[in-house]
This record gives structure tokens, sequence and C-alpha cells, in this order.
């Protein structure tokens, strides 16, 4: 079984010997109750990973010398899946499959048929519960590099990220051609456009393909906006090589 990942800063990373505190070693600590001698991998979550073994424990912190430091660099291409927002916890459930099976960045989108709102009062906690969820998925997944969920996005801000992107999918049930037979790039942003419950409109459809975006669907079947981002992943990531 591989070692359990945490969160630590990046010059601490570059130390010989790394005192993991704060809400991190106290998890480490009481939670998952390390011991000495047990091997734990810590990451800064922007590629550095270091593999350290355990050599002294407290009730809120784990001291640990690096036995070996790794770089992951930037993947290429580059994986980002807008997301439409999801009834309930749906888009929990989203987040977290997609950071377990890869996506470097997941943009929440307040499309116009999305039954949920994001309303100003509301809207960095429930940001900040998808910038949590991917934390621990990636954490889980045993990720170096954790994917960024980026800021509340509108629909023109979604044109402007199809527009620059190498490759723009907008997954759509109707489209003429499948998921399985696109060919992706080599390099740059893949963006994967994932609907509301609803569906795209008609309007977003015809502005996001004149940015560029390409209609494409799954399979014969619909799937949930909150299973959608995953599955279409999934496609994408062993056509690139990535899986």
């Amino acid at each position: 079984m591989s070692p359990p990942v945490f969160l630590a800063a990046t010059d601490a990373l570059e130390r010989g010997s790394v005192v993991l505190d704060g809400p991190e070693g106290r998890h480490a600590a009481a939670v998952r109750r390390l011991r000495p001698g047990e091997r734990v991998d810590l990451t800064d979550g922007a590629g550095l990973l270091a593999e350290c073994v355990v050599t002294a424990v407290d009730r809120a912190s784990l001291t640990l010398d690096v036995l070996d430091r790794h770089r992951q660099p930037p993947p290429s291409p580059r994986l980002v899946v807008v997301q439409a927002l999801p009834k309930g916890d749906r888009g929990e459930l989203a987040v977290e499959t997609m950071t377990e099976a890869g996506v470097d960045e997941i943009v929440p989108w307040a499309a116009e048929r999305c039954i949920t709102r994001w309303r100003p009062d509301r809207r960095a906690k429930a940001l900040g519960r998808w910038r949590a969820t991917a934390r621990e998925a990636g954490k889980q997944a045993r990720r170096s590099r954790l994917p960024e969920v980026a800021d509340l996005a509108s629909t023109e801000d979604i044109a402007g990220r199809v527009s620059a992107a190498s490759l723009a999918l907008i997954l759509h049930e109707e489209a003429e051609s499948p998921l399985s037979t696109v060919k992706p790039p080599a390099e740059g942003d893949i963006v994967l456009v994932v609907g509301p419950e609803g569906g795209i409109s008609e309007a977003e459809l015809e502005r996001f393909s004149a940015a560029g975006g390409r209609p494409t669907r799954l399979g014969p079947t619909v799937l949930r906006t909150s299973t959608a981002g995953v599955a279409a992943v999934s496609v994408l990531l062993a056509a690139t090589g990535r899986w």
C-alpha cells in the first residue's frame, strides 16, 4: 500500500527534516495515528513530493526525515473541465471524481439552465467547499500536483477559455461526433464543457461554437452532469497517453 500524502509548504520540503503541524499535522497524529518508522509522502500540491519517514510524534504534529524528493513536471496537454453547477452536493461529487481521475483545472460555470445558483453572499463558501474537496481528493489519490479550482465563471468567461484553448469540446447529446474519435493535441489546454442537468442552451452552444468549440457526445446514454465530466475525462486521458 502506498504511503499517505499530506500537504506542506514548499520551503519546508527543501529541508532534511520537516515538522508537519497545523491541521495536516493534527490529522496525521490524532486521526491517522502515524508512528515513528512509518513512511509518509509530503507534497506542496504544485508538483514537489518528498518521501519521508516519521521520526517523532506528539499530539498535534509529526517530525519527519526526508529520504528523497521528486518534482513532477506540469502535465501536457493540460485538461480543464468547465463544470456547470449541479444540484445539491453533486458539485462536490463531480470535483472529487474528476480530481481522482487526474483533471488539472475545474471551472465552476453559472450556466443558463443551472438550478443551483451561487448567490453573492454564499459564493465564497460554496467555492471553498469545491476547493476543499479537490484538496482532499488529491491527497487521497496520492497526487503531488493538485488541480486548481477557478472562480465562478460566466458564459462569456468560458467563451474566452474556449477561444484560447488548443482544443475545446462541448458535451452535447445531439452532437454527431463521438468523443472517442477526437484526436487531442500534444500540448496546450484541452477545455471540456459540461452542461447542467437541463442541458446547454442553444445560445450557449452557438456562443461556444463561434469561439471554436466542437460539440461532441459521449455515447448513446445521457449522463448526469456530475458524472459526465469524469467519464469524458477518462476518455481524454487515455487518448492523450496520460493514462
